[in-house]
Order: C-alpha cells, then structure tokens, then sequence
C-alpha cells in the first residue's frame, strides 16, 4: 500500500497553473514504471527468496536477530495504515508526524530483517538494489501528486523528513504558508489509529506474509530434506 496517496498513473503537470508538455520527462516515465511493476516485482522477489530458503539451511540466530527490524516494520506499517486516509486528507499525526513515509519506512525494516534472517549477502543486495530502484522514484511520484491536491504539503515537508524519522513529533502548521515569523507552528490537527481503516487497507496481510516466510525459514528445508530421503 501507497504512504498517503494512490497517484494518477499519467504524467503529471509540473505545476498546477503549467500546461502539460506532449511526453514525459524521463524520470517520470520511470516513476510510472516502478509504480506499475512493484507489485508484481514483489511477487518475483518473494520466489527468489524461497529458492534461497530451500538451497541454505535455516540460521536461527539470524532468524532470533531479524526479530528486532521485522516487528517493529510491522507494528509502523500498522499504525501508519489505520492513520492515512489516502486522497481525503494529509496525513500529518501518528507516524506522519516524524516522517512522510511511515509505511515505506516500515516496509524497508521488514525487507532488511528478512535479508538479515536468511545470512546471505547476495540476497540482501538483491532486496536493497530493487527497493530503491522502485521505491525512490515511486515516493517522489507520490510527492508530486500530494503537493498538487493539498495545499499545506510543502509547509508539511519542511517540518517532516521524507524517510527517516525525526526524533521527536513535528507540529504540522496546518495551510499552505508557514505561520509568520516569531509565532509557532499550530498544533496538528486531531487524528488516532483507526482499526476500521487497518481493516479497509488490508494491512493484516503484512503480517501474514510476515508468518508465512518465517515458519518457510525454519522448515521449509528440512522438510524438503526429509521428504528427499523418504523418495531415496
């Protein structure tokens, strides 16, 4: 699932009041593309992982270890989703408050725990390559369109980092300018976790996938060890 948004899947204007051009610029065909194969790149991405799984032989301090960005990647990607409210509103409270992508951040966090999980740097390359081929471009596609349709989004991205988190919660001003010099920001507008929207959202599959790929860890070889001696 996208952080805020499901972006139009044309080319984008540069600026509200520009005409758009006849093509598009090569980075935005590029932004296009990635959004377009993500999914099923990560479809490909999860079979290669298996056929690792299946050539090593489970490491379970590895797997003990990929606990620690694993689960946290869950719960931010949990939170995150029953707080956005895609194309109705900025998200800017919860884990929007300290960065504006909380769902790509947790995504990254259960990718690195799951490389760390299986001990194989060639994987871990592989899974670090194709996250930011595909989730670079993708988040700044998704930038775009969010700055067109909320007016307040760029006094929202000076006060929040793009990806990694600020230490302690930003007070979003909530319009397009930023409040005037010597006053503060107002406090962001009330918004909590919503479990109606974690439902809508389908994020419990994060965490299904998440159980599947480790009981796949811990015995999907020796299962198929087992199974080739009884064939034997």
């Amino acid at each position: 699932m996208s952080d805020q948004n499901t972006s139009p899947k044309t080319c984008p204007t540069p600026n509200a009041g520009t005409a758009q051009k006849k093509g598009c610029p090569t980075q935005w065909w590029w932004q296009t593309v990635a959004r377009r194969i993500r999914v099923p790149l990560g479809f490909v991405t999860a079979a290669v992982y298996l056929v690792a799984i299946a050539r090593r032989a489970p490491h379970p301090p590895a797997i003990a270890w990929s606990l620690a960005l694993v689960l946290p990647g869950l719960t931010l990607r949990a939170i995150s989703s029953g707080t956005v409210k895609k194309n109705r509103e900025l998200a800017v409270t919860g884990p929007y408050a300290y960065t504006r992508n909380p769902l790509y951040l947790g995504s990254a966090s259960i990718a690195a725990g799951f490389a760390l999980a299986l001990a194989s740097w060639p994987v871990a390359m592989l899974i670090a390559i194709g996250f930011a081929l595909i989730y670079i471009p993708v988040i700044a596609s998704e930038e775009r369109f969010l700055r067109g349709a909320f007016p307040g989004f760029d006094a929202y991205c000076r006060q929040v980092p793009r990806f990694f988190p600020r230490l302690t919660p930003a007070k979003v001003h909530d319009g397009p300018e930023p409040p005037p010099d010597g006053e503060e920001s107002a406090p962001a507008p009330a918004g909590g976790f919503s479990f109606a929207l974690y439902l809508a959202h389908r994020e419990y599959n994060a965490a299904l996938g998440a159980v599947l790929l480790y009981l796949s860890l811990l015995f999907m070889r020796p299962a198929l060890e087992a199974l080739l001696l009884r064939v034997r």
